[in-house]
């Protein structure tokens, strides 16, 4: 028989210190997300998720004690794409369309380093183009400031 393969959640929690800010960052990662034979809404348990801790919250906020309440909102998705392919793949469309409007998304090539810069190039501006034709909303980074210096500018503008 068939084993069905699910979609597990694994949190990490990381304790980041830098220039005395202390940060405590939690990493909630997929593990089985796409690998089963028939992936028809296996993120549903991650949208599940997303919104169960936002309802934590919500309850927390509304509660008499908010001295101590603790933030276990999701505010960033990773997502990853493959970059054997030709774009993005259905399961792709159906994960970001499914949570667009829950979180932010930051669509990242897997793997980019074993691609040439050309392919890289070529892949990205296919993903982008499949992005805006699907209507999916994904992170925008800010523009930096108008008081930096060239080289920053063109370096922020690189990154995006």
């Amino acid at each position: 028989e068939r084993i069905t393969q699910t979609v597990e959640i694994t949190k990490h929690v990381v304790d980041i210190e830098e220039k005395g800010v202390k940060l405590r960052l939690t990493i909630v990662d997929t593990p089985g997300f796409g690998d089963a034979v028939n992936n028809t809404e296996c993120w549903k348990p991650v949208a599940d998720y997303i919104d169960q801790q936002f309802e934590q919250y919500f309850r927390d906020e509304s509660g008499l004690n908010r001295k101590n309440i603790q933030d276990n909102r999701v505010h960033c998705c990773i997502y990853f794409i493959s970059p054997f392919g030709h774009g993005l793949r259905p399961l792709d469309v159906e994960f970001m369309r499914a949570l667009h409007q829950r979180v932010n998304i930051v669509p990242v090539l897997a793997k980019a380093d074993t691609l040439t810069p050309a392919e890289v190039e070529r892949m990205k501006n296919k993903i982008r183009e499949e992005i805006d034709h699907y209507g999916i909303r994904i992170y925008q980074f800010p523009e930096c400031d108008s008081d930096e210096d060239e080289d920053f500018k063109l370096q922020d503008q690189a990154l995006k």
